[in-house]
């Protein structure tokens, strides 16, 4: 009876897992299992990075989990890749900035041009090196791109655990910077739940969304770089999985995706926030 339950339940993958709000779209290709950050592409395609230890590339997938290309990033490194970024002009950027072991000081995100204009199997990047301010050793795994600057989310990874998130702007473009603090907010103080994984903003500028693991805070109504003065929503997800990435598709549309972990995750959802 056991073996006829989980057969069912690899059949009908999405009735079986807790999935919570998000609904399935397909299971991401098995290369992406440790996928870290997502960007969307009007053709109904993704551009996929993966996190510490992957290879320096970016990839490529389709809404049906078939991988159609890979590029290889030159002039960086994944030390450790956690979200990525994309502007007006179709120049993606990568944030090198995890630091779970709260060594690094330096930090890098890498600038792209479109790569949906790349023809060959490589791509060049340049390095944008910041430090936050007073030598503080922070990671983040949230990054989004707003009027030519890139906004940088903390992760807090403090003992005791506050939830406490810190804002912080670099320009992008190519160079060495002190990060400018912005502000900062408290999600919410539950650990292993309010930690931020991801951020992304609309294409209007008019709402910005920031991921946990099973938490969606969405934050309107800002006048000002420091969004954390508007509006915030929370809401729970009910979701288990190690989310880690999210992205807009359109306005009213978000695309998120999760790590895989034994048999749960690598999986590319959808959630409607209109």
């Amino acid at each position: 009876m056991r073996k006829i339950a989980f057969f069912i339940c690899t059949l009908f993958l999405t009735s079986c897992s807790n999935y919570g709000q998000l609904t399935y779209i397909t299971k991401l290709p098995g290369k992406l299992k440790e996928n870290s950050g997502i960007i969307y592409n009007n053709d109904s395609t993704l551009w996929v990075i993966l996190d510490r230890g992957n290879p320096d590339k970016i990839y490529k997938a389709d809404f049906k989990g078939k991988l159609l290309n890979e590029l290889k990033v030159d002039n960086a490194k994944n030390e450790d890749w956690e979200d990525i970024a994309r502007d007006e002009e179709g120049n993606v950027y990568i944030a090198d900035t995890g630091n779970n072991n709260g060594k690094r000081k330096d930090l890098t995100i890498y600038k792209l041009p479109n790569p949906q204009n790349e023809q060959g199997n490589k791509i060049d990047a340049e390095k944008i090196r910041f430090r936050f301010p007073d030598k503080k050793s922070f990671g983040s795994e949230a990054l989004f791109y707003r009027n030519n600057f890139l906004y940088i989310i903390t992760k807090d990874r403090a003992r005791p655990f506050t939830g406490e998130a810190m804002i912080y702007k670099v320009p992008a473009d190519k160079g060495t910077y002190e990060a400018t603090f912005v502000g900062k907010f408290t999600p919410c103080k539950e650990q292993g739940v309010c930690e931020v994984t991801a951020a992304d903003i609309s294409e209007d500028g008019k709402t910005i969304v920031i991921l946990g693991y099973g938490k969606l805070w969405i934050f309107t109504d800002f006048t000002s770089d420091d969004f954390s003065q508007g509006k915030m929503n929370t809401i729970d997800l009910g979701a288990t999985t190690q989310l880690e990435s999210i992205c807009f598709m359109d306005e009213s549309t978000l695309l998120l995706s999760d790590e895989e972990r034994g048999n749960t995750g690598r999986n590319l959802y959808s959630f409607s926030i209109k």
